[in-house]
Formats: C-alpha cells, structure tokens, sequence
C-alpha cells in the first residue's frame, strides 16, 4: 500500500539547469528534470527499509559505526554513530546481548515533488517494545536519497502510539504532499522549528508548543534540578543545515506532521574538592580531562503536529511534540 539550437545557448542552458536548492525540501535541476514524481516506489521504500534494517543490526552486533554509517544521516546518524563509537570502546568485542531488530507491518508515505533529494516516510512495527510488547507503539523512520546514484539514508526515528500516527493527505495516487519549509501556512514553518524549540527552551517564548515533557516539563525539570557543590547551565541551539533539515507532510486535519532536529548543551560546574561524575559512555566521546566541569552535548529529533494557522485561531492550537529522541555526540571535560 502506497501513502503513498547554438553552441552558446546549449552551454548556458545547460549551466542553468544544474541548480541546487539547498534546503531539504529543496529540488535540484539536473538535465531539465522538473517534473513532479513520486519521492520513491514502494518496492524502493522496501528495499530501502530492509538494507538500513540490515546495516543498522550488523553495526548493533559488532558495536561498529561504519557498518551502518552509509545507511544513516542527519540526526539519526549522528545519535547512530555516535552511540556505536562509544559502545565500540567499552566493548571491543562487540555486542554480546545482540538482539536483531526487525521493523514489520510497514506502510509506506511517500510524497511527491520535482528534483532532488527525495524522500518518503516508512511507518513500521519493531520488536523492540520496552513493555515486553504490552503496549502497541509504531516506529516512524523518514529515508532521504539526495541523488539518482545516491543510498536511501534513515534520517529521522520516532517512535509513537498508533493513535498518534494521523491521517495524511493523498491524492488520488495515494501519494503524499511534502511540506515547504517556508511555508506560511502553519502557525510555524517547518525551517523556523528548531529556532522557536530552542528559544522556547532557553526563555520560555515564543508561546506556540503545548505543554508536555519535551516543553513545559523540560524547562520545569531544568529549573529545580539542585545538588550541593553543583550548577547546572544549559544552551539549546537549532540545527536545521545541510543534512538536519525539516522534513514535514501534510495531514487530513489541515496540519502537517513535522521532523526537525536541535542541538543540546548541559554544563556542569562543581564547587571545589567535587567533580562531576563520568560514566562510561561519555568518557568515550569526551574531550579534555574533568576537573571541576563537563559539558555534555547532544543532537536531538523531534516529532511534532503543528496545526494550520486557521485551526489554531479557531480553536488556540499548538505545536504538539509527539516524540523526542535525543543521543549523546560528544562530551568536554575541564
């Protein structure tokens, strides 16, 4: 089921036909290929799904980032790499608990647009339930191919209840509509996201995100987190360039189910005679030697609905993050 003629004028005819809009959601113009076409067929979404599936269960079974690192990009990637570079260096010999994962049920989203990249969104069931299996959840995976010779890479993970998942907007194809970045046509575009998340973070505005754990109850946490002999200062940052960029489509309810990313410091400074504690997997990625600071920084993902502007003058709607995913990048001790 899918979601599913002179010398010189050839010349400059030809220089302009080798465009690259550099956004995500962007097209590249490459020999005249303008035409609207579907981001993949579905026995490419399923070839895709399989040979990430695979690469992601060999790099988990030796703990080895380049057994998967053609497969993964953007945040997904980052989180991806760099948790297997940790684990690769607390255990060389690989992963002994090695469970394969397996992502069944898939339906398939894919949009339609013109040029390049491209890309779809794979909405599958895994056998990796915390409950035990209890309780339902769907992983979404968005793969993003940025040329014809190009892999098909796993940018963006977020795993939801089912009731969480909406109903896209298909055409008589079956095929879905992407997202703009810049589209006005949300309460938030999809490229200014990560700006408001991050201020939203840091001061409390703009207004636009529901409360919830990722929002309201982030900052809360932040705010009474106390320990004797310990501050704890934080800085969030957008990242939405090259690879990072939103991907978005639209839903049934006028809306539009958005991926974004953002990039998160946490410092810590101890008064003297204490340090800050070190586990395992950040003196993996740590730079520097920790005296009396730490400064943990991670790439995270987001899943969230943001409403129509209509919806939201109409009924006060706002950005609901669905799902978080955040993964530890890198670690500076001093």
């Amino acid at each position: 089921m899918t979601r599913v003629p002179g010398v010189g004028r050839l010349t400059a005819a030809l220089a302009t036909a080798t465009v690259l809009c550099l956004t995500v959601s962007g097209c590249m113009t490459v020999h005249g290929e303008l035409e609207v076409l579907p981001g993949a067929t579905e026995s490419e979404a399923a070839q895709a799904l399989k040979d990430f599936t695979d690469a992601y269960n060999a790099a988990d079974k030796a703990y080895d980032p380049a057994l998967d690192a053609d497969r993964v990009t953007g945040s997904l990637g980052a989180i991806n790499q760099a948790g297997l570079k940790a684990r690769q260096t607390n255990s060389p010999e690989g992963n002994k608990a090695h469970k394969p994962l397996e992502l069944t049920d898939a339906t398939y989203i894919i949009p339609k647009k013109a040029g390049w990249p491209r890309w779809f969104l794979a909405d599958t069931d895994s056998n990796r339930d915390e409950d035990g299996g209890k309780l339902d959840s769907r992983w979404l995976l968005t793969f993003v191919r940025t040329g014809p010779d190009a892999l098909w890479k796993a940018s963006y993970l977020a795993v939801v209840p089912p009731s969480q998942v909406p109903e896209f907007t298909l055409d008589a194809d079956g095929l879905a509509t992407p997202v703009e970045p810049q589209s006005d046509e949300l309460i938030v575009s999809p490229a200014d996201l990560s700006i408001a998340y991050t201020e939203y973070l840091q001061k409390g505005t703009p207004d636009a995100f529901a409360p919830g754990t990722a929002t309201s109850g982030w900052r809360e946490t932040r705010r009474t987190t106390r320990r004797a002999g310990f501050s704890y200062q934080y800085i969030d940052q957008p990242l939405s360039g090259s690879t990072f960029g939103p991907l978005g489509l639209r839903t049934e309810d006028g809306g539009a189910l958005v991926f974004f990313s953002s990039k998160h410091f946490e410092r810590q400074v101890t008064a003297e005679g204490l340090k800050p504690e070190v586990n395992a997997d950040v003196k993996a990625l740590m730079t520097g030697e920790v005296t009396n600071s730490l400064t943990k920084e991670r790439v995270s993902s987001q899943l969230v609905h943001v409403p129509a502007r209509g919806e939201a003058a109409g009924s006060g709607g706002k950005v609901r993050v669905l799902n978080r995913l955040p993964g530890l990048v890198a670690a500076k001790g001093e």
